[in-house]
């Protein structure tokens, strides 16, 4: 990410994509970033810069045609890291194979293995190394 593309510099947001966009407190944000740009392909647009202490208040990517902000943890400011249950993010790719191959091949944990659903698509779950669990589901 160079320098240019940081709000420190005054250059414009980039476009935020999708109805829904999840905003995610991970413990390592930049980590994330790097780890969601190797399992989904996801493209970083915008990063805040970290603090002293490696931190970033703000990321956002394009994935799947869509946007995901990732931010880390500030506890000095009322924003603690919590578990991540309750919710599943959903990808519904063409390719459900190559993007599951992919994700487990970056390290994703397999919580449901990928099969064909009584509803008649491929699903399966993973759940990445911030505790995030994600579907993937296709033809």
């Amino acid at each position: 990410m160079s320098e240019a593309q940081t709000i420190a510099d005054h250059q414009e947001t980039p476009k935020v994509l999708g109805g829904v966009v999840p905003y995610l407190m991970v413990s390592g944000a930049s980590k994330a970033a790097e780890f969601y740009t190797e399992a989904f392909g996801a493209e970083e647009v915008f990063r805040q810069p970290e603090d002293e202490s490696g931190r970033t208040m703000h990321i956002h990517l394009y994935l799947h045609g869509g946007s995901l902000m990732l931010c880390d943890a500030y506890p000095e400011y009322g924003q603690s890291l919590q578990g991540h249950a309750g919710y599943t993010l959903t990808l519904s790719v063409e390719d459900v194979d190559g993007w599951w191959a992919r994700a487990v091949g970056a390290g994703m944990q397999v919580k449901l293995p990928l099969e064909r659903m009584f509803w008649g698509e491929r699903y399966g779950q993973v759940q990445d190394p911030f505790g995030v669990t994600w579907a993937i589901v296709g033809k």
